[in-house]
């Protein structure tokens, strides 16, 4: 299963390149063990992999949700190349071996591993790796409408996120906003002939920067990315921010756009030139599993967890939270380590996950 995961990381699968070839690589190594897949190709490069072991259907399936993708690089430097699968001392390196290939291959090794001893499964036993988790979950709302009321009955779903075998059931919110000032462009020796929409960014900079230092009840928002301007000697007409925004139930999608455009409304009657509009990028609910519910328990005694904990980031798990079963994220590998250079994994925490994985699909479809 090594050779698997060094493969996964050499393929670079970031959303530039998509996600076909390691798709491919999954596929080919499931269906080693005559585990039934198909890929889902999209837009040339995008691509989702389906494993589907069938039962007596006896009892509720189960639901193990990856994905493919990664971020790029970066620009910072990496002592091991970032797309090398390098092995160091026991441990994977290379972007996404933690985030969340290894957790993939963990789910890989056991779903081979269940299909290879001919036990009888009462229940299904699903699989998917899907497309753009890091960007725009493409892939797995792709998944989400092809199964529409197809889907059997779920005892669970399981996301192997990286999370050091802690157990999730809930996180925030991921709502992203592109906030664009408008102004009006002029020659760079008669400014004032025009309206600068970097100086209009500049005020509601500083009007974003109250409203975040009065933020309550979980929310956070973080400005990611700014542009504006095309020449030295040209009045910009146009100035671009990025915002994070990670929600709670408080804060919901409509009450920040609410806030935005209360703040839009003060600096226009400050300055009559002011002009901004909102353009939502991407939108991910929050996630509230059962921790009450039998699947959640079950899945704690497995892997030794005393209670559930909370996550800060965003998953795909709101999505198929739609098939109405209990989501828990849990999986192999440092969560500190995502997106940073030189990421690795240790193989022995994927082979434990592997375990855990192996035990949970013999309690519940066996």
């Amino acid at each position: 299963m090594k050779d698997l995961l060094k493969k996964l990381v050499q393929a670079d699968t970031t959303a530039d390149k998509g996600e076909i070839k390691g798709a491919e690589l999954i596929k080919e190594d499931l269906e080693k063990s005559s585990v039934a897949c198909e890929i889902d190709i999209w837009d040339e490069n995008r691509a989702n992999v389906f494993a589907h072991v069938k039962s007596s259907g006896e009892r509720g399936a189960l639901l193990f949700v990856c994905h493919i993708d990664v971020v790029p690089p970066g620009n910072e430097e990496w002592v091991n190349p970032p797309f090398s699968g390098m092995e160091k001392e026991g441990k994977i390196y290379g972007r996404g071996s933690v985030d969340m290939k290894g957790g993939t291959v963990g789910i890989v090794i056991a779903i081979k591993e269940i299909v290879e001893s001919g036990v009888d499964l009462k229940g299904d036993l699903m699989f998917v790796a899907t497309a753009g988790e890091e960007t725009d979950s493409c892939g797995v709302r792709r998944f989400v409408d092809s199964f529409g009321g197809k889907m059997p009955a779920l005892a669970g779903v399981i996301i192997p996120e990286p999370t050091n075998f802690e157990v999730i059931t809930s996180h925030r919110g991921l709502f992203w906003v592109k906030i664009s000032t408008r102004g009006k462009t002029a020659h760079g020796s008669m400014p004032y002939l025009g309206i600068n929409a970097i100086s209009l960014m500049n005020s509601l900079l500083t009007e974003l920067d109250k409203y975040k230092r009065g933020i309550t009840g979980g929310l956070s928002m973080s400005i990611n990315t700014i542009s504006g301007g095309e020449a030295v000697n040209v009045v910009p007409d146009e100035c671009s921010i990025g915002i994070d925004f990670r929600t709670t139930p408080e804060y919901t999608y409509g009450r920040i756009i609410s806030d935005l455009e209360d703040i839009f409304s003060k600096l226009k009657s400050e300055n009559p030139d002011f002009n901004a509009e909102i353009n939502i990028v991407r939108q991910v609910g929050s996630l509230n599993s059962d921790i009450e519910s039998e699947f959640v328990k079950d899945f704690c005694q497995i892997v030794s967890a005393q209670e559930t904990t909370s996550a800060n980031y965003a998953t795909d798990g709101p999505f198929v939270a739609e098939f109405s079963a209990p989501v828990v994220i849990c999986g192999p590998g440092d969560p500190q380590l995502c997106h940073k250079p030189d990421e690795c994994i240790d193989f022995c925490d994927i082979k434990k996950a592997a375990g855990y994985y192996k035990e949970l699909i013999l309690k519940y479809l066996t």
